[in-house]
């Protein structure tokens, strides 16, 4: 990999990042908002109203409003919130880490449930396991998130009550009961993910075990743990790293659902509150740390291609 790939990388991510937050401000100057009227109320007298746009610069040309947001935006000034007047970066940030701490934890226990079960699956091509892995695949894809987030809670927490409900704890404060009420929420979306990822690896496995170096692996005497674990599943997992960096935009965005119902006050959830609020601020930034985080973890699967791949070489 060389520099002049990671040069038009880093310029193809901004050029990314530009196109997004244009069309984000453009989308949110199209709300049904006034900034004036969100921050002083209905009320307000006309040259109350005018006093804070002048002040916040609405009352300039749409392209100069822009480029002032902008050029804060990547200083990493994203305004203040018009809803609790904080300032939306730090907020965000703390949502941001939050969420991306769900979305490791299910991330890691997908991928301890997905490869195993698709290399079973792989192995086993044909017969029952293979076909009790498709079924499992077929019944997480059908779920939707509220369906198996409500039956995940009446499991473990309403029959067994062995795990807290909902709630958020932070990790600092009391590591033990932050990690129990990651658990379910964790479980719920690993679950949502495994289904098609699981699949992946099976479909990618069973095309790498009739390779011809798998056969020569075979024909060597090598084990038959060295030959899948080793071998098979170096290049049976290239495909599967573009799904999980495509399932982090999802993690990151769309566990809306799921922060609700388990009350977790991540990004996803922050978002929410801010399109009902009309916080533009708080829309406009939000929209903006996702994509950046989900451009950065894309170029993180490049670079995994060329670890797990020596023949990929990008110049």
């Amino acid at each position: 990999m060389t520099a002049s790939y990671l040069l038009k990388r880093l310029l193809l991510m901004i050029y990314t990042l530009l196109v997004v937050s244009l069309l984000v401000f453009g989308i949110t100057q199209l709300l049904p908002a006034d900034a004036a009227v969100t921050l002083l109320g209905q009320n307000a007298t006309p040259e109350a109203l005018a006093a804070v746009r002048e002040r916040l610069g609405l009352d300039a040309p749409a392209w100069l409003q822009y480029w002032h947001w902008l050029t804060q935006a990547f200083q990493g000034n994203f305004g203040v919130s018009m809803r609790n007047g904080l300032a939306v970066g730090p907020t965000l940030l703390t949502a941001l880490s939050r969420s991306l701490l769900l979305a490791m934890c299910a991330l890691l226990l997908m991928l301890v449930i997905a490869i195993p079960l698709g290399i079973w699956a792989a192995v086993r091509r044909g017969k029952t396991a293979d076909v009790l892995v498709s079924v499992i695949s077929y019944i997480g894809i059908s779920f939707p998130e509220f369906v198996t987030a409500t039956l995940v809670l009446l499991l473990f927490a309403d029959v067994w009550q062995i795990l807290p409900a909902t709630g958020y704890v932070p990790l600092s404060e009391n590591f033990v009961s932050g990690v129990q009420h990651l658990i379910l929420p964790s479980i719920t979306v690993a679950l949502i993910l495994v289904a098609h990822v699981s699949r992946m690896v099976r479909s990618e496995m069973v095309d790498v075990l009739h390779t011809d170096y798998i056969r020569a692996a075979w024909l060597k005497g090598l084990t038959r743990r060295r030959i899948l674990w080793r071998h098979a599943l170096r290049n049976g997992l290239l495909p599967t790293i573009t799904i999980v960096a495509l399932d982090v935009g999802y993690l990151l965005g769309g566990i809306v659902v799921v922060e609700e119902i388990f009350a977790i006050p991540g990004i996803g959830r922050e978002l929410i509150v801010a399109v009902q609020a009309r916080d533009l601020p708080t829309i406009q930034a939000g929209v903006m740390i996702l994509a950046a985080t989900y451009s950065v973890v894309n170029f993180l699967a490049d670079l995994a291609y060329v670890i797990l791949d020596k023949r990929i070489s990008y110049a």
